[in-house]
């Protein structure tokens, strides 16, 4: 056991039983959303895992210890707290821990831990991936990394569409991370249902996912596996209106000088306010729609 790391007392119990769990990130809680719509759509993902079959394990640190489920206390902890919180990728962990300081976990820690702890899978809104512009910033997710190295299977509804979404799938491939897509030939674009690009498979039932990841783990791969749940249809944003908003945003963000891991956050922000809350609400029912998918198949693992 990890001498950093503490699980809830129900994640401990459903591990030790057998039971499904299934780990929930952080980051959207501090830096994703405002307060209290953070803290009330976490409560919500977690109670949409429970109704599902499954045990939630929000993920974070707190006061330097690595936590595998987290209380409603500590939860509103984070919402209340909100960017004040660090967002902790890989390389943060070792600096948060010694200090004893709190940090909201991305896609890549939020593996990192469910990985420490025994989960084996992670539902989460979209993934970092490779930023607009990379061929000359190298603005590159540490998630692709993750998903390359950790085995946990990542349910998501794609790559965040303010990134180059054919040179995020291309850096996939080259780390050996299958891309499955749920119901769907083609990689869905979060706030959008379709991309233009294909996935590696289609996949239509949690059992076939079940499946597909359980033959991944016999074989001992390295890494994790990529599964991509498009937005409820009736959620789905207008692409010309999203895409309108995207380019605005990079555009602020470029003359701001916004970058490295403030880059994400602020893009977020701005296509909410550039679409009058539409894509906060999207954003909510995408995460919501992924707990499902992700609690099913945990069931069945």
């Amino acid at each position: 056991m990890n001498k950093y790391l503490d699980i809830s007392p129900e994640v401990q119990a459903a591990l030790a039983a057998g039971k499904p769990v299934v780990a929930l990130e952080s980051t959207i809680i501090s830096h994703g959303m405002p307060y209290p719509k953070n803290v009330q759509t976490a409560l919500k993902v977690e109670q949409t895992i429970r109704e599902n079959g499954a045990v939630p394990a929000t993920i974070a640190v707190i006061g330097g210890r690595l936590k595998a489920g987290l209380s409603a206390d500590e939860i509103e902890y984070l919402g209340k707290a909100g960017r004040k919180v660090a967002k902790a990728s890989r390389r943060d962990l070792p600096a948060l821990v010694a200090r004893k300081a709190d940090g909201a976990t991305t896609v890549t820690t939020t593996m990192m831990i469910a990985h420490m702890a025994g989960i084996r899978i992670f539902a989460t809104g979209g993934i970092g991936g490779v930023h607009r512009g990379a061929e000359t910033t190298m603005d590159i997710s540490a998630d692709l990394e993750e998903l390359a190295q950790t085995p946990v299977m990542v349910v998501c509804a794609g790559a965040k569409s303010i990134l180059d979404l054919g040179l995020t799938l291309e850096y996939l491939e080259t780390k050996g991370v299958p891309v499955i897509g749920y119901g769907t030939e083609e990689l869905p674009a979060f706030y959008t249902r379709k991309s233009g690009f294909g996935v590696d498979y289609r996949v239509d039932s949690p059992e076939e996912l079940a499946a597909m990841f359980r033959a991944q783990r016999d074989m001992n791969y390295k890494g994790g596996m990529l599964v991509t749940n498009p937005i409820p249809e009736e959620y789905a944003m207008d692409k010309t209106v999203i895409d309108a908003a995207i380019e605005q945003a990079l555009k602020e963000a470029s003359e701001q000088g916004v970058h490295g891991k403030e880059t994400t956050p602020f893009l977020l922000a701005r296509v909410v306010e550039l679409t009058g809350g539409e894509s906060l609400e999207s954003n909510i029912q995408l995460v919501l729609n992924n707990a499902r998918l992700a609690a099913r198949t945990a069931a069945l693992l």
